[in-house]
């Protein structure tokens, strides 16, 4: 796993997050450009952080007036990228070193080629930016 520091705000989210919701995160990325919270939590806790009908999230959401986007981590790069891209179906994924970097090949359904890129591109840039801080990977190209 990469090291990788997390802000006074980051924390407070975090704090803020796990009062709520009872679901313990790992990470917390604010994203002010998109106008988001993306936090990763513990391996088994995603329903605990959404709580029943999302009323947990909803609850965060409301506290914090941000859209919340919550990724369950994984120390399994594949198992993590494809928890990155949920819900596109990912069919499979191929981890290639190449010229001193760590590349991630993530074949998605055509369907949901759309859905994995995400509008303005702020799902695979989400992507990318959780794999490198959390998996050390260099880039993901969707396929």
């Amino acid at each position: 796993m990469s090291e990788f520091k997390l802000t006074t705000e980051s924390i407070r989210y975090i704090a803020l997050f796990e009062s709520l919701t009872g679901g313990v995160a790992r990470d917390c990325i604010v994203d002010d450009e998109n106008d988001r919270i993306i936090l990763v939590v513990k391996k088994g806790d995603m329903g605990a952080a959404i709580g029943r009908k999302g009323s947990n999230i909803n609850r965060v959401k409301k506290s914090i007036g941000k859209q919340i986007e919550i990724v369950e981590h994984s120390d399994d790069a594949k198992e993590f990228l494809e928890n990155l891209f949920q819900p596109a179906l990912v069919k499979n994924i191929t981890l290639v070193n190449k010229n001193d970097k760590r590349l991630a090949y993530v074949e998605v359904a055509n369907k949901d080629k759309g859905l994995a890129i995400g509008r303005d591109g702020r799902n695979i840039l989400k992507a990318k930016m959780l794999a490198r801080r959390h998996h050390g990977l260099d880039d993901i190209i969707i396929q």
